[in-house]
């Protein structure tokens, strides 16, 4: 069983890398940006459905507003853009907003606003896909009947791709974000050509339709709601920022130069393509409801209508219906938003490690896999995204609700570290061009603050009762069981600490040997037993059945074993309890005593024979570990099985890789009495 999993394993991931080749893996800016980038660059596919489809409550009227929804949008990504240009430089080590928050608020802050980028990244993941699963059921309907299926398949494959490590994964993902970008842009400059230099009358496939408001009566204070609404749902494009400041040691140095110009790169691009294309959809007359089947008046229009993504719609408006270039449009969007969450699969990891070596998540998190990915902190976000997708459906209507929150909390709070930040460096800093820049810096990260606070206002106000208070619910149960693995490891280390006391030596050694049968694992156990020379030798046995025990005893006397033999009754045919009872008597007498507790084990080298051995003997250890003053010491028997394997060719098969030994087990009940 272990040959064919590993060998598996060398296929997916490939050969292991030596932790000196950690170097190697490292990301120039033109694989940064597709890596890192990804998430924000993507949200111009769903962005722009979101910012439609809110403003169609009140009914197409209210489209007019989208260009003013998306500059405010806008401003807030310059603002992020300009306020982490300067975290990047201040804390490159790849904490990002928990290490601003928790070197300059403290603890509990961090840890705020770790559990919001934990939150955060898990529902990338889920947003990502299941966007990417909606534009590619645009083109191919089958798809979009299988939606949660074709998601899980998709985070599979992601996941192997970023277990095989991160150059890798940032290579195979290069080439699609660049073919997104390119197609995007050349879909708006195509269509914005041919409706303001041409003059082609190009009309989107729904323009024709008659959009019925879900409120036909809002007030002038619900209708600035829903421009508030509008405009927390279009924030969701800057999900992903984020992810940069905490990937700055993944990145060539100079780490925080090229961390800052990828930054800058990606909002430039981000803004360009979702301005672009609510401009172009507001050219084509384009509509796009929250609920088609409510908000959309029948009539020949609408007949047999089916509603497509906004960039599908754009798509076959500028390219035409039927037309390559439309597949695309449509494939590659799906693409770019599936690779999107690869954007979490490099943050939530790191993240997770960090934490992981300050104590508040399990320690498994912290050490790197064989191709020196993070691939536990991979295969957990992996699990929690496809949970959230097979909860919700994979619709992201719905999961949107939930995004977001996260987002702008870790935003705020890293915001108001970094004045402290700056604050701290004025007050001993005394170059006055250092001084200069220092005081740019912390207006910048000022008004970061007080914009991302005010989204962050907007957002729960307008999202609480739509989903949001769930993701306000995952953040506080993941704080408090960060909270609670901290307080386990610092009592545990507290307990482990040695003490200026010199430890007190056992007064006496004594040494049990279990015996089943005198037979080979048997007399190897009573050998090394008698060479660690114990105070006192004793073998055990436990009588479940009269005759076997009398001929356990007649092979003993033939053979005058030098070592006693002593008979442990169980008139319910227990094996593990009278051993235990039996070592606790032995203890018992002396407290400083020690009892070494000797098991003969088979060892199997086929996976079939661990079906033939029902584990007593680590039944038996297992209880064993929880008695104070007991060694346990395993004494192995390999078996024809186990020597026959040719662990040299299984190593050549594993392209070097470390082989796995054989599994150990105990021997059957009959055999452990």
């Amino acid at each position: 069983m272990a040959r064919t999993t590993s060998l598996a394993k060398r296929l997916l991931l490939g050969r292991p890398f030596r932790s000196d080749k950690l170097q190697h893996t490292l990301l120039p800016k033109r694989i940064a940006l597709p890596v890192f980038a990804s998430d924000a660059l993507s949200s111009v596919a769903y962005a722009p459905d979101e910012i439609l489809l809110t403003l169609s409550i009140a009914g197409a009227a209210a489209y007019v507003y989208s260009p003013w929804v998306t500059l405010a949008v806008a401003v807030v990504m310059v603002t992020v853009v300009a306020s982490y240009r300067q975290n990047v430089h201040a804390y490159p080590s790849g904490g990002g907003d928990y290490e601003v928050a928790t070197v300059n608020l403290g603890p509990k802050a961090g840890l705020g606003v770790a559990s919001a980028l934990l939150v955060d990244y898990i529902l990338t993941v889920a947003v990502s896909i299941s966007s990417g699963v909606s534009n590619l059921g645009s083109v191919v309907p089958w798809v979009a009947t299988h939606k949660v299926i074709i998601a899980i398949l998709a985070i599979v494959v992601l996941s192997a791709l970023n277990l095989r490590g991160l150059r890798e994964s940032g290579a195979a993902f290069a080439v699609p974000t660049y073919l997104f970008i390119v197609v995007i842009i050349g879909m708006i400059l195509t269509g914005l050509f041919r409706v303001f230099v041409l003059g082609d009358d190009l009309r989107a496939p729904s323009a024709a339709l008659t959009i019925d408001a879900e409120e036909h009566h809002l007030t002038q204070i619900g209708f600035a709601f829903l421009l508030l609404r509008t405009f927390s749902s279009g924030c969701a494009a800057l999900t992903g920022v984020e992810a940069i400041s905490n990937g700055v040691p993944a990145f060539k140095k100079p780490k925080s130069k090229n961390a800052a110009t990828t930054l800058m790169l990606l909002g430039g691009l981000a803004i360009v393509m979702l301005s672009g294309i609510i401009l172009l959809a507001q050219a084509t007359k384009l509509q796009y409801v929250e609920d088609p089947i409510l908000q959309i008046v029948p009539n020949a229009a609408s007949e047999g209508y089916v509603q497509k993504t906004v960039t599908t719609q754009l798509a076959e408006t500028v390219f035409g219906s039927g037309s390559i270039m439309l597949y695309v449009v449509g494939t590659v969007t799906a693409v770019i938003l599936f690779l999107a969450a690869n954007t979490a699969f490099n943050g939530f990891p790191v993240l997770g490690s960090i934490l992981a070596q300050d104590r508040y998540l399990p320690r498994q998190l912290h050490t790197r896999g064989d191709r020196l990915a993070f691939s536990n902190g991979i295969l957990f976000l992996a699990v929690a995204a496809m949970v959230l997708i097979v909860a919700f459906e994979a619709e992201v209507t719905r999961l949107i609700q939930l995004y977001i929150v996260g987002v702008f909390v870790s935003f705020t709070l890293s915001q108001a570290g970094m004045i402290r930040h700056w604050n701290r460096h004025l007050r001993t800093q005394r170059d006055p061009a250092r001084r200069r820049q220092m005081v740019r810096s912390r207006a910048i990260n000022t008004f970061g603050m007080i914009l991302t606070g005010a989204v962050l206002i907007v957002v729960l106000i307008t999202k609480f009762l739509l989903g949001a208070w769930i993701a306000i619910a995952a953040m506080i149960v993941i704080y408090g069981l960060m909270v609670a693995i901290h307080r386990h490891y610092t009592r545990v280390a507290e307990e482990l600490k040695p003490t200026d006391e010199r430890p007190v030596l056992p007064s006496r050694n004594h040494a049990l040997v279990l015996v089943s049968k005198v037979h080979q694992p048997t007399l190897r156990a009573l050998a090394y037993a008698q060479a660690t020379r114990p105070d006192t030798i004793t073998a055990v046995t436990v009588n479940v059945d009269d005759n076997d025990t009398r001929a356990i005893q007649a092979e003993w006397e033939r053979r005058q074993l030098p070592v006693p033999l002593t008979v442990v009754e169980s008139p319910y045919r227990e094996i593990t309890r009278p051993i235990i009872d039996f070592v606790k008597n032995t203890r018992r007498a002396s407290p400083r005593d020690v009892v070494t507790v000797f098991v003969p084990e088979y060892v199997v080298g086929r996976w079939w024979e661990n079906l033939l051995h029902n584990q007593s003997a680590l039944r038996i250890k297992g209880r064993l570990l929880f008695e104070q003053g007991v060694m346990v010491v395993s004494v192995p028997w390999q078996l024809r099985s186990s020597q026959d394997r040719d662990l040299d060719r299984l190593d050549r098969v594993l392209s070097r890789a470390p082989a796995r030994g054989p599994r150990s087990h105990g021997e059957d009940d009959e055999d452990q009495r």
